[in-house]
């Protein structure tokens, strides 16, 4: 594509308002060729010959190297980087060097296993294995062909959630496989973070306990997207020593990096155009241009209104080539999406996350991300998912209206030139932990020698669930107490809650729609509330909290509802603190409660607020971890001496830190939550806190006690260099905040945070 003079056309238009502020042109690499200690075995190099692959690139016959060496092996790459062929040669090998050997692939999303089903189909033969010994097993997979899968199958493509639910609980089904299994790959490695990485973890080492019972000990080979801790992670995941390889010996094409920053739109610079506005003036004009496009949005409300808004402003016949593309969906609907993306019948998608993994969705020469989604790795994911050739490709970063988005807008240099971010699991989260335990004890009684699998912190959990009564001591071994039948069943291991929400079409038979987890049901589906299902709004008329069934209709209604939420924390147990310039720092276990208690309904495209009303819905009650500090009395004196709002100021200074956190953690925004207060009956004085979002905690807040310094001087700089007077929400307003941004001083917040870093 014609990079330079797509870039001019947009500068020529009426809605451009000088919005890029950065261009980074990245040119393009040749390949890095490796060596493999062996030949190949002869059938599988005539196979690679016969696909135009004539050598392999470095970190590719690394990895075949390591894994013939008996080594287990994360291969840390970006993504394109043809990390699929690291761990296809090493398991075709084995099974052509040992016949009775089998492999287990995991992958995140039914639709990767199915994509990489055929990318290992295309490079295997009659003569390494035979048609049906690689097939996907998962909630798809029809009933009668099950029984011959788990006869049959070499290979075994599958997920976490069905490795869980489905294999573990019915290993004796599956004897074969496990008492063979030579490889376990595990791709996408990063995506295995938070919550949903603490479960995988536990189901891993649940998986590796009953490998050992069958007397197999498998290697594992995992491919991750960059990240700054590939062997803390992955070793923290698996449970086992690892060789990394992040040495990326692929080739790609050039790439013109735009960030893109949304204009005021007011003379006292205090709110920018909307990025889904930005965004959707984009994506129009890719499509206009015939170029095909990709553009991500930070959820599905969003991914529905840039997607509705770009086919609005198209019109037809384009509108019939763009579709929006999220989780929620029926598995057939997205299939057909993705098969309309690779044939080429589609010149668009607007998609959530669930499109950043390596899905084959064909050549796609530009990508839009509305937003920073969270992390560097991320960004460069979603980037990534076009120009996946040698030819050229455009991505542009929009910008949001909060501190973080701003601060990348005004220091691109940090982000083009820092490491990747950490990507934190935690393995001490007796919530998570416990129940896998149980899970492990239905699969076969537990042992004093399985902590050896489930670490430091597997006797005391053991101690609790006994106490508890959910398991029973025998004569060496813990047994299921007869009352719990099929635990995997209550354990959702994407989410801290096994529970959902159903929401129900009223117009259409109560028909269901989708499912929304529990844990956000109370902001998205509350009477009142607006939900977006492909395109289309539908009126939330009646939450019913009992049944956990949302009742909705078909409205055309020209606003969106955005929930609001209050929150109190109590601390339990304080575990670590520190001393930091003029201040203490502290690190431990708190209560948290939260309440939704209203909404606002606010106008499409403009953001004005048009109302708000109460709502009356129970409070939801977890414990976590946190970080929380002190104020330096120095800096609460200047406060006062100037007459300035100290709660705002505290106010101020915890949304500008908890929105500068990301950049020190691989996390979301939404991952974790913060409380001020002037006087907190805990402490007697006045207090900032920072909680994991999470029961049990996930390592977010523990991260931020670790670089809180750093924490506090970026922070600083995203309020200092913010060009409005009052404070605004590229400083220090928040868009989940339940008190309306009130009170906020952002004078004040600029004395506390020079002060809290020792200015």
């Amino acid at each position: 594509m014609y990079v330079d003079a797509f870039l001019h056309h947009l500068t020529t238009l009426p809605d451009y308002k000088q919005q890029v502020v950065h261009i980074q042109r990245i040119p393009p690499r040749g390949a890095k060729s490796g060596k493999l200690d062996r030949p190949l075995h002869p059938i599988l190099q005539s196979r690679l010959e016969s696909l135009g692959i004539s050598s392999l690139y470095a970190h590719q016959a690394r990895a075949v190297n390591e894994s013939r060496c008996g080594e287990n092996v994360m291969v840390a790459t970006a993504s394109a980087s043809g990390k699929t062929l690291c761990y296809n040669l090493a398991v075709l090998e084995a099974i052509l060097d040992e016949r009775s050997s089998r492999a287990l692939y995991l992958f995140p999303t039914k639709a990767l296993a199915q994509d990489q089903l055929r990318s290992l189909n295309q490079l295997a033969c009659p003569e390494i294995i035979s048609l049906g010994e690689c097939a996907t097993f998962d909630g798809d997979t029809p009933q009668p062909e099950r029984a011959e899968i788990k006869r049959r199958a070499r290979i075994v493509l599958t997920n976490p959630d069905m490795l869980h639910l489905g294999i573990l609980p019915n290993h004796k089904s599956w004897s074969r496989l496990f008492s063979r299994l030579k490889y376990v790959v595990i791709d996408e490695a990063h995506v295995y973070r938070g919550v949903f990485g603490s479960h995988v973890a536990n189901v891993l080492r649940r998986l590796r306990r009953l490998c050992a019972f069958y007397g197999s000990n498998p290697q594992f080979i995992c491919c991750s997207a960059t990240i700054a801790n590939p062997a803390e992670h992955i070793e923290k995941l698996v449970g086992l020593p690892f060789e990394v390889i992040s040495e990326d010996g692929s080739p790609h094409g050039g790439r013109s990096f735009i960030f893109w920053n949304p204009p005021f739109i007011d003379e006292a610079k205090t709110s920018r155009r909307s990025s889904n506005s930005e965004a959707t003036f984009l994506f129009t004009e890719l499509i206009r241009n015939n170029i095909r496009s990709l553009v991500f949005a930070r959820t599905r409300k969003l991914t529905e209104l840039i997607y509705l808004y770009s086919r609005e402003q198209v019109g037809f016949p384009l509108a019939e080539q763009i579709k929006p593309y999220r989780a929620g969906y029926l598995p057939e609907d997205r299939r057909q999406i993705e098969r309309e993306l690779f044939s080429g019948h589609l010149l668009g998608v607007v998609a959530t996350t669930a499109l950043e993994l390596g899905i084959d969705i064909g050549d796609l020469e530009a990508t839009v991300l509305a937003g920073y989604p969270g992390s560097i790795a991320s960004t460069w994911q979603q980037a990534g998912r076009s120009g996946r050739g040698v030819g050229g490709s455009l991505s542009f970063l929009i910008a949001q209206d909060n501190p973080l988005d701003q601060y990348f807008m005004h220091h691109p240099s940090y982000f083009f030139g820092k490491n990747f971010e950490n990507a934190l699991i935690n393995l001490g989260n007796v919530n998570i932990l416990k129940p896998h335990l149980l899970c492990a004890a239905w699969e076969k009684p537990l042992g004093g020698s399985d902590s050896r699998f489930f670490g430091t912190a597997f006797d005391g959990a053991v101690s609790e669930l006994e106490k508890e009564g959910r398991l029973r001591k025998g004569v060496g071994w813990w047994y299921l107490s007869p009352s719990i039948a099929h635990p995997a069943q209550e354990v959702n291991i994407r989410s801290t809650s096994n529970k959902n929400y159903a929401i129900i079409d009223a117009s259409r038979g109560y028909e269901l729609l989708e499912t929304v987890e529990a844990s956000v049901a109370f902001l998205q589906i509350h009477q009142g509330a607006i939900y977006l299902h492909q395109g289309e709004s539908y009126l939330v008329n009646e939450l019913d909290l009992e049944r956990r069934v949302a009742i909705v209709t078909p409205a055309t209604i020209p606003y969106y509802t955005q929930a609001k939420e209050l929150t109190d924390i109590r601390i339990l147990k304080t575990e670590q603190g520190k001393s930091c310039a003029s201040t203490e720092v502290y690190f431990g276990e708190v209560d948290v409660t939260s309440t939704v208690v209203g909404f606002k309904k606010k106008k499409q495209f403009t953001e004005e607020v048009i109302a708000e009303e109460p709502l009356d819905l129970p409070p939801q009650r977890f414990f976590t971890q946190a970080l929380w500090f002190d104020l330096p009395q120095g800096a609460i004196d200047q406060v006062t001496e100037k007459g300035l709002d100290f709660a705002g100021g505290l106010h101020a200074t915890e949304h500008a830190s908890i929105a500068m956190l990301p950049l020190f953690a691989l996390c979301d925004r939404n991952d974790i939550g913060g409380v001020s207060t002037p006087f907190h009956p805990d402490t007697g004085k006045a207090q900032i806190f920072i909680y994991d979002a999470y029961p049990g905690g996930i390592g977010i807040a523990e991260k931020g006690f670790e670089i809180i310094t750093e924490l506090w001087s970026a922070a600083l700089r995203a309020v200092e260099e913010c060009p409005c007077q009052e404070g605004c929400p590229s400083c220090v307003q928040s868009p989940k905040c339940g008190n309306n941004n009130e009170p906020l001083d952002k004078k004040a917040a600029l004395i506390l945070l020079r002060g809290l870093v020792g200015i």
